[in-house]
């Protein structure tokens, strides 16, 4: 399937009130660069707001005026406060990072061991605090923050930072009942499909992650089977937008080295834009920049450290050129 296929012959559609803010291509952005990293259990080494600042612009340069954001911690307030200053074309989508409150040490492949109770309780209380953060920032930037994200990727079955889907109908509730934004959470398409309609219910939206490169597609069928996913969701849910939260294509890769690269990127990114109007879809892309603290900091040629459209020293990949 090709783009001009996709425009010809819709088969997932959604109704222009679907997109968020009008944007059909969005961007996921955290700002970490070389030696920066979030807080690993021993703090987090932020980005400098001279450094966010060079980023929103070289965002707003490339026309992405919609940005996900991960959680409500330091390094989100100070791009919040950085937007309203200098008043940038720049809305966010704001998330609420949620901590492991149960072990899934049996479902996660790199989760060896269970995590101990005391940590898994230290844990709710801080999912309460990021929650409350959360609350605070949506309403104190309230023209900046446009929806609002609560957890990513915490309930399907392979992750390490599980909460239960009471917990989350629970926080979203809070969440909804605190703010005056749409709410919803990230995950992959398949936990939506098989297990999501408790918590569509809930949400305002469903924010679904579809990455055909994880699944072994090649870049051929990176598009329909894109399309598929996001039809089997909306077959399942039928009654709730969906926004695609992350979709990419890294450009380097061990994990799949033979469709890891920058001209897949292109031919990716090219689609997801030709289905994001053709569907009336709000598509984040992964990402907006390569992130080299995460994976294995002994496998530099990891995939997680290159999702980026431009490289860590914000130099652009050939689909930003």
């Amino acid at each position: 399937m090709t783009a001009n296929a996709v425009i010809a012959d819709p088969v997932f559609q959604q109704s222009p009130s679907a997109l968020m803010e009008g944007e059909y291509m969005a961007i996921a952005y955290s700002g970490f660069r070389e030696g920066q990293h979030p807080d690993r259990g021993e703090g987090a080494n932020n980005p400098t707001p001279a450094q966010i600042l060079e980023d929103l612009k070289i965002l707003v340069k490339h026309n992405f005026n919609l940005i996900r954001m991960y959680d409500s911690g330091e390094n989100t307030e100070t791009t919040l406060a950085l937007i309203k200053k200098h008043n940038l074309p720049i809305k966010v989508l704001l998330g609420m990072w949620l901590k492991a409150e149960i072990s899934n040490h049996e479902g996660c492949p790199w989760l060896h061991e269970p995590i101990p109770q005391a940590e898994l309780d230290l844990n709710k209380l801080a999912n309460q605090a990021e929650v409350q953060r959360g609350i605070k920032l949506a309403n104190q930037y309230k023209e900046t923050v446009v929806a609002i994200n609560v957890g990513n990727e915490a309930l399907v079955e392979w992750n390490d930072h599980m909460v239960t889907l009471d917990a989350m109908i629970r926080y979203v509730r809070e969440v909804k009942a605190m703010t005056s934004h749409p709410v919803s959470t990230a995950d992959n398409y398949d936990w939506w499909r098989k297990h999501g309609a408790p918590l569509a219910k809930e949400v305002d939206f469903l924010g679904v992650h579809s990455y055909p490169v994880w699944e072994n597609k090649p870049i051929e069928s990176g598009l329909s089977y894109t399309v598929d996913n996001l039809l089997s969701v909306q077959q399942a849910l039928p009654n709730k937008p969906i926004v695609v939260l992350e979709a990419g294509w890294a450009t380097t890769a061990t994990e799949f080295p033979e469709q890891a690269n920058t001209q897949n990127q292109v031919r990716y990114y090219q689609d997801m834009m030709a289905l994001a109007k053709q569907s009336n879809t709000t598509i984040f892309f992964f990402e907006a920049f390569d992130e080299p603290w995460k994976g294995d900091e002994n496998n530099p040629n990891g995939a997680e450290k290159h999702w980026g459209l431009f490289y860590v020293d914000r130099k652009p990949k050939p689909v930003m050129e």
